[in-house]
């Protein structure tokens, strides 16, 4: 059975949500710090290309981040007070 793609504009539900959005948040904070930090380390390595690659991907973290954080917000909005999710969900 294929997974199937996200419609344009659907919204999950909480019974069928279309992203972990939990998770989705600590892989892109990973994936921040991680390029960041390896970002440095190139640049004080004077591997300057290297660097770019590491600090663009950090961007694009950053991006997801903000994307997640207003994702999270919506859901908590349209769900009643006091609703907790894991981590998978």
């Amino acid at each position: 059975m294929a997974a199937r793609q996200q419609p344009r504009g659907a919204k999950g539900t909480v019974g069928h949500p279309y992203s972990a959005l939990n998770l989705r948040l600590v892989l892109a904070t990973f994936g921040l710090v991680i390029c960041t930090v390896f970002g440095v380390l190139a640049l004080w390595a004077d591997l300057v290309v290297l660097a770019i690659v590491l600090f663009v991907l950090a961007a694009v973290a950053v991006v997801d981040l903000i994307i997640i954080q207003r994702r999270r917000a919506a859901r908590r909005r349209a769900e009643p007070p006091g609703t907790k999710h894991s981590l998978f969900e």
